[in-house]
């Protein structure tokens, strides 16, 4: 396991903790990275009960099946992807106890479990105009994205899941492969808005924010 003090965040580049400043009123656009989460990749199928019972044994709850959910469990948060597939977010540091406990309860079932931590980041994005910047980005109608759901989306040239946890912003998942772009773009799009750097105390939503650890 990679020694944690070496981790470099996918947008280390433009050193956003050190851009980090107290939101005043003008900044209608606050931003901050929700760096080294645990990201699971997890696929079968929902109709499957052997598979939805290992699954519902080690989260404590039955995976979700409605398209475009979002649920918290005791050890991370679901986000329903498609029909057969579901992204698992944690705190980097329990995903490996997670992987494991998965592996073992889905071992005789026509599964999948696979780690893409280390592929994967999310940018919060909040403010009185985060959505105005949205529809400025990508084409789904965002103001009709309900708490407790999530979508994926383009943001031009690069795909995106943007996650609704509570009314004040949203969560924004990406590659790491595609973290230099969509930082560039979205702090481009977002100038008329004026937009701030923060710390994730000062943006911070319910479900995500808990899993950062060393906030």
């Amino acid at each position: 396991m990679p020694d944690p003090d070496l981790l470099r965040s996918p947008l280390h580049a433009f050193a956003l903790p050190d851009r980090a400043c107290v939101p005043a009123e003008h900044h209608r656009v606050r931003l901050c990275e929700l760096p080294h989460l645990g990201y699971l990749v997890l696929r079968g199928r929902a109709d499957d009960a052997a598979f939805m019972q290992a699954v519902a044994a080690v989260l404590g709850q039955p995976l979700p099946t409605q398209p475009m959910a979002v649920l918290p469990t005791a050890r991370g948060v679901v986000l329903w992807v498609s029909p057969d597939e579901w992204l698992l977010v944690c705190q980097r540091s329990c995903r490996a106890a997670l992987l494991a406990d998965l592996g073992a309860a889905l071992h005789a079932v026509f599964s999948q479990v696979v780690d893409n931590s280390g592929g994967l980041t999310t940018l919060r994005l909040a403010g009185p105009d985060h959505l105005l910047l949205l529809r400025q980005l990508g084409p789904c109608d965002f103001a009709s994205l309900e708490v407790g759901h999530c979508v994926s989306t383009v943001f031009s040239k690069a795909g995106v899941s943007v996650v609704r946890t509570d009314a004040a912003g949203v969560l924004l998942l990406f590659r790491r492969s595609f973290a230099d772009y969509v930082w560039r773009l979205i702090e481009r799009t977002a100038q008329p808005c004026r937009p701030c750097v923060t710390r994730l105390a000062q943006c911070a939503d319910p479900v995500f924010a808990p899993l950062v650890e060393g906030t």
